[in-house]
């Protein structure tokens, strides 16, 4: 049954007349009425005219409004760098013993970094890392000897944008804390990443067909979409 708190909320919000996102999210805002910061979340839909299954959209952008999700990195280096990502505030480090804990599914993280020349080692683990979407990943900025930068970037404000097997895209925008220009930057930086990953799939007409914002305990809100995405 409905709390009463949520019976309070807007009911049949997709009815309404969409809206850009500057416009909904003091709407938004009015409806986080938790007592926990709530986040608020974009929901995107490939457009259906795309053959979903060849759409492989996977990047990383780092929000220029900041990012409220505290990420566990680990990191697979030499020796030498171990001192450097410990430093740059990764909490787990390690070389082969660390891979090994790995192989043994002892994982203690949520995004793995790597350097060259020991992801020769890691990839053998793709079975492990693979299916919990956490084999590093040059083009993701996750395989590099820059160790430092790779972990102050994950921790400042970096997510990542990939699509389902159904053609979705979820991915947050913050909290309702943030100053709503925050929130307008950083999903501006998300349309303009995936503006970028249309141009390198080489598709046709538009990418996204639908695109909806909610609060974690909120409801959804469609938002009026540039056309040219």
């Amino acid at each position: 049954m409905p709390s009463k708190r949520y019976k309070k909320l807007p009911e049949k919000t997709r009815d309404l007349k969409t809206e850009t996102v500057d416009k909904i999210i003091p709407i938004l805002k009015q409806n986080c009425t938790t007592k926990f910061d709530e986040s608020l979340d974009l929901s995107l839909q490939i457009n259906n005219k795309q053959k979903k299954n060849e759409i492989n959209i996977r990047t990383v952008i780092n929000l220029p409004g900041g990012s409220s999700k505290k990420v566990k990195i680990g990191v697979v280096c030499e020796e030498n760098k171990f001192q450097e990502a410990k430093d740059a505030g990764a909490e787990v480090v390690g070389g082969d013993e660390l891979i090994e804990e790995i192989k043994s599914g002892n994982i203690r993280f949520e995004k793995l970094i790597c350097t060259p020349s020991m992801m020769i080692k890691l990839s053998k683990l793709g079975k492990v890392l693979g299916p919990k979407g956490l084999m590093p990943n040059p083009k993701l900025g996750s395989v590099t000897n820059d160790v430092k930068k790779a972990v102050s970037d994950a921790k400042s404000g970096q997510v990542e944008i990939r699509n389902d097997k159904d053609g979705n895209i979820g991915v947050s925008i913050g909290n309702k804390s943030f100053a709503d220009d925050k929130l307008i930057m950083n999903f501006t930086a998300i349309m303009d990443a995936l503006e970028k990953e249309k141009s390198n799939n080489t598709i046709k007409g538009d990418l996204i067909k639908q695109a909806f914002i909610t609060s974690t305990m909120g409801v959804s809100y469609k938002i009026k979409l540039d056309k040219s995405i």
